[in-house]
């Protein structure tokens, strides 16, 4: 006899509700003002001049960024913003925080984009323009190199502007010459002087002046320009078209929206796309230091202890709520993090097409790439069609990665490198073709299924940092020399990579974990994905253990139980679905059949 385990994962269990159409779904909700506080209103019939009431709105969010205070809201009006919001502050608490959200019910779009008309046609099919370089203020993207540490340029320039026609974004050649060629793709070229950038731009059989062709022009969209603004709530907009730079972990990282070394901040019910590099960063400030570690695990341990003396800690960065996002088409990362996303949850968020044009490359591409997890979920993401799916890259230390769905991505679904633990990975249904690059210690794997193939892989050449419990504080640095795992009640697919757990140098305890003989069949339609895989039913009949604080016991490091960021236990009783599991008839992999 088989049991046959037959799922449909419905879209609103993948990600939570208004993904794409944030501030029109129905469970979207006006947040009010504070005891005190006031709200503003923006509107493309407004004027910055004005009172900023209802009535007699203002004409930019960034009028009512300069306004407003702790405890006010900034409500946006329906229409295309073209502008960057930088804003001068936060709240003051959790309680007492600045909102900015769109007008429930209206489609409100923030773009880095300016829209360009008066292209001319020149030889061989190709269009051209000249703009005088006020256009972009103080920041010209077209005259922008992209580098940094951890960047591969693949042998040629990049430039951090972007050219789209009719919302489809072209791919920047590095010539002039192959954007001649008639046998190119839709591409463009640009130079730039002290007064004129020249674009030249190939659209195939469409002419750019009667499509929407729209430039880069600003390198964020909504980034506060000083570190320590903190309590800040963005929701429900959309966002695109930023000419973001390199993102590493030694350096500031800007996203299209970011948070720049601050405290507090909710990201909810956005669509955010079309980011050159990064969509939101959670990530480092910036100092003299930037891009000179020369790539090395050294160079980023002293970026650490600065950050220690910068006060990177519990009370002052990081605890950051990232949820229910719509975050796609950008060529570096979705979420990134050095340091800052410590603390913090990111949950909910459609993640996909992140990295694929490929055109340049590097060490830090992926859905949601952390340095610094400490005390970290990542819960109930989707995560498809990227580089990684997830990437947690030193100090994962009491993070937590549950119930994600990742399937489709180009090389893991998750990649813990060079972490001591402890660190949580539950619930989870991995389906592409590498489901596990292991790297770390210290780890505990349990009712995943993992279709993939598994590699574990000790790194006893670099020391990282393993720290104070729930803190940030360095209490040692150590190699990895690999082990001090626990695999509980796990599908896996790949034998041969489980089986190399058994010759880690620390203890590693596998227990009612149970070896698939083939793939899991999975496919897609409206209602959302289907999954289909077969059990044994003597596999079914093997005692299982029911998965909790006191069964793990603690890491050989950190000499740090898996428990709650609050120092509570963990008790594994629901599945994927948030079902509750039954203990004494536990259903190994993600999926309860009791």
């Amino acid at each position: 006899m088989k049991i046959l385990i037959d799922r449909t994962i419905a879209p609103a269990e993948i990600a939570g509700v208004g993904v794409g159409m944030p501030s029109s779904h129905p469970d979207y909700r006006a947040l009010a003002p504070v005891a005190g506080g006031r709200e503003y209103h923006v509107a493309l019939n407004g004027n910055d001049a004005g009172e900023g009431t209802a009535e007699a709105p203002l004409r930019t969010i960034s009028a009512g960024a300069q306004r407003a205070q702790p405890g006010d809201v900034i409500t946006v009006h329906g229409g295309v913003y073209r502008e960057r919001v930088n804003p001068p502050r936060g709240g003051t608490s959790a309680e007492r925080r600045i909102v900015y959200q769109a007008a429930p019910g209206e489609r409100v779009e923030i773009t880095g984009s300016e829209r360009v008309t008066g292209w001319i046609r020149g030889p061989r099919g190709v269009w051209n323009v000249e703009l005088p370089n006020d256009v972009f203020g103080d920041f010209n993207p077209f005259a922008d190199e992209i580098r940094g540490d951890w960047f591969n340029p693949k042998g040629r320039k990049h430039h951090t502007g972007a050219v789209y026609c009719d919302g489809v974004e072209l791919c920047e050649a590095e010539f002039l010459y192959d954007v001649l060629n008639p046998l190119s793709s839709p591409n463009w070229s640009a130079t730039a002087d002290e007064n004129l950038t020249r674009i030249s731009a190939r659209f195939g059989d469409v002419n750019p002046n009667e499509a929407t062709v729209e430039i880069h022009a600003r390198k964020t969209v909504f980034y506060p320009g000083n570190p320590g603004i903190n309590y800040i709530t963005v929701r429900g907009f959309i966002m695109r078209h930023a000419a973001t730079p390199w993102a590493p972990p030694t350096a500031e990282q800007i996203g299209l929206i970011g948070t720049h070394w601050s405290k507090g901040w909710i990201i909810e019910h956005n669509e955010i796309s079309h980011s050159r590099c990064t969509g939101i960063t959670l990530g480092k400030y910036g100092d003299r230091w930037d891009n000179t570690s020369a790539d090395t695990a050294e160079g980023y341990v002293e970026t650490v202890r600065r950050a220690l003396e910068r006060g990177w800690s519990k009370e002052t960065i990081g605890g950051h709520l990232i949820r229910n996002n719509h975050v796609f088409g950008c060529e570096q990362a979705a979420i990134v993090g050095s340091l800052g996303a410590a603390f913090s949850e990111v949950t909910g968020n459609v993640i996909h097409d992140i990295h694929q044009a490929k055109v340049f490359d590097g060490a830090e591409q992926g859905a949601i790439k952390f340095h610094g997890a400490i005390d970290t979920i990542i819960r109930g993401n989707h995560i498809f069609h990227t580089h990684r799916a997830i990437w947690l890259d030193w100090m994962a230390q009491g993070t937590r990665v549950t119930g994600n769905l990742c399937h489709d991505n180009d090389v893991d679904d998750l990649f813990v490198e060079v972490n001591h633990g402890p660190f949580l990975v539950d619930n989870n249904v991995f389906l592409s073709a590498r489901s596990l690059l292991d790297r770390s210690e210290g780890g505990t794997y349990a009712h995943n299924l993992m279709a993939g193939i598994i590699w574990f892989w000790p790194d006893s050449d670099r020391e990282t940092p393993y720290h104070e419990h729930h803190e940030t504080a360095i209490a040692g640095l150590a190699p990895i020399i690999g082990g001090d795992d626990r695999f509980y009640n796990n599908l896996i697919v790949d034998a041969e990579g489980f089986a190399g757990y058994r010759e880690a140098a620390q203890p590693v305890t596998l227990a009612g974990n149970i070896l698939l003989p083939e793939r899991p069949h999975m496919e897609s339609d409206a209602a959302g994905l289907r999954l289909t895989l077969v059990l044994a039913d003597s596999d079914m009949a093997r005692q299982k253990t029911l998965v909790t604080t006191a069964l793990l016991g603690r890491t050989r490091l950190a000499d740090q139980a898996f428990e709650q960021p609050d120092g509570n236990p963990i008790v594994l009783d629901t599945d994927f679905f948030g079902n509750a599991r039954s203990p004494g008839n536990l259903t190994p992999g993600p999926f309860e059949l009791g």
